[in-house]
């Protein structure tokens, strides 16, 4: 079988699980099987981005994605009045002073001869800045949180239409990425993944605690759509009506027309980073990635800024995670920043990875559906054979009950399963990377 004929097959197997998915359970389910399909694609294309091109070990992929989720508050949701009006000045004063304090240290220090004098200096700035960046910054934030906090509490967004927050998640995720970039990028690869999971923990943990800036753990619910509302559907007579003379329940039609509508958005960006991605892949400059990666000494004796290279990849494949979040928070319809799990869901994005294949755009994409298929649907068939299995044991049975229990652990299990037979049989993945 030829390379071609085997990568269609294995798209089209794909393909045939989430149709059967549909024709024996409900269109709903496979649909939204679809979406995250189409949006894990895209975060194993930005992983993909760093650690197939460049080697690059980053398990911080969640805090970029949940960046991308705050780009989508901050754009999309309107401003509260209130809010601004009783601290919003005050907590922009703060932060511009916060940034002033940093921005000062490193001017003196570039002035200064390295010594001991140049550190106590910094330490005095950052010290003494510290406290006059809280004397500003905390009561604009008091005063912004009490503002009816059960239901905003936090200074809103722009009011803008949230598809332009999917590109603003990009620009977020990237300017982040710069800054871990500048200070992490030099760590060899084991400490540069320490790096990455401690400052994703650490964007997290400002999310989960800065209700000013998107309710925190209260969450933000009610975000604008780019497609209609199910509702809105249903109470359209036109719409009713179309739906009633080929059968369907508009109800049930409503709810598939609005899935289908995501499907199509999230397909035109997993299509255009996709092509930019194959498109890098195969130019001079993807070639010297590629050659950093396999050999980084061999790469700098030959006039190449590894560090630089490393930075700019870094950059790129956060963006695309940072993308990828704003269009999940979308999909959503709300922002929980405790659903941003950095260990269970980086790892969930790394196995697409390996699994598709490493350094192939089309092995990520690949993975992407299957292993998110294998997460939705691995639990309830996993029921299912208990079933089975402990049907001929008596009611009451210990053994019957735990092993109905155990069903829920089936997706870890599953995971871990595949990746061992990935590895073992196809260690570069299920498409490989030339």
């Amino acid at each position: 079988m030829s390379e071609r004929m085997r990568n269609t097959t294995l798209f089209g197997l794909v393909a045939g699980l989430i149709l059967l998915t549909g024709i024996m359970q409900s269109w709903n389910s496979a649909l939204l099987i679809v979406n995250m399909g189409l949006i894990s694609a895209i975060m194993a294309l930005g992983v993909n981005l760093q650690w197939g091109f460049a080697g690059l070990f980053n398990v911080g992929i969640m805090g970029f994605v949940a960046l991308g989720g705050l780009a989508a508050v901050l754009v999309s949701m309107p401003p509260t009045t209130e809010a601004w009006a009783a601290g919003g000045a005050r907590v922009l004063a703060g932060l511009a002073t916060g940034a002033g304090v940093l921005v000062a240290t490193i001017l003196v220090r570039r002035k200064m001869r390295p010594g001991s004098l140049r550190g106590l200096v910094t330490l005095a700035l950052l010290v003494g800045g510290f406290f006059v960046f809280r004397a500003v910054f905390d009561p604009g934030v008091e005063a912004v949180e009490a503002v009816n906090p059960a239901g905003t509490g936090y200074l809103g967004g722009l009011g803008l239409p949230v598809l332009l927050a999917w590109p603003v998640g990009g620009l977020l995720a990237a300017g982040a990425a710069w800054i871990i970039g500048k200070a992490a990028l030099g760590l060899r690869s084991d400490y540069l993944a320490i790096a990455t999971l401690g400052i994703a923990e650490i964007i997290l943990a400002v999310l989960k605690n800065e209700d000013w800036l998107a309710r925190g753990v209260k969450n933000v619910n009610g975000l604008p759509r780019p497609v209609p509302y199910e509702v809105d559907l249903q109470n359209d007579p036109g719409f009713v009506g179309t739906v009633q003379g080929f059968g369907f329940d508009p109800v049930t039609a409503s709810s598939i027309t609005v899935k289908l509508g995501y499907a199509g958005l999230f397909a035109c960006v997993l299509l255009v980073i996709l092509v930019a991605a194959q498109l890098a892949l195969n130019s001079p400059w993807g070639r010297m990635m590629r050659a950093i990666r396999d050999n980084e000494v061999a790469a700098e004796a030959m006039g190449k800024d590894v560090t630089r290279r490393h930075l700019q990849v870094f950059i790129l494949g956060s963006a695309v995670c940072g993308i990828a979040g704003a269009m999940m928070t979308t999909l959503d319809g709300q922002l929980i920043p405790t659903s941003y799990q950095p260990l269970r869901f980086t790892f969930l994005v790394w196995v697409m990875v390996i699994v598709g294949g490493s350094g192939n755009n089309f092995g990520a994409v690949l993975g992407g559906f299957l292993i998110w298929f294998l997460w939705v649907q691995v639990e309830p068939m996993g029921l299912w054979l208990m079933q089975v299995i402990t049907a001929p044991l008596a009611e009451g049975s210990a053994l019957k009950a735990h092993l109905l229990e155990s069903a829920a652990h089936m997706r870890l299990l599953t995971m871990g399963v595949i990746l061992l037979l990935v590895l073992r049989f196809s260690p570069r993945g299920l498409i490989p990377g030339k």
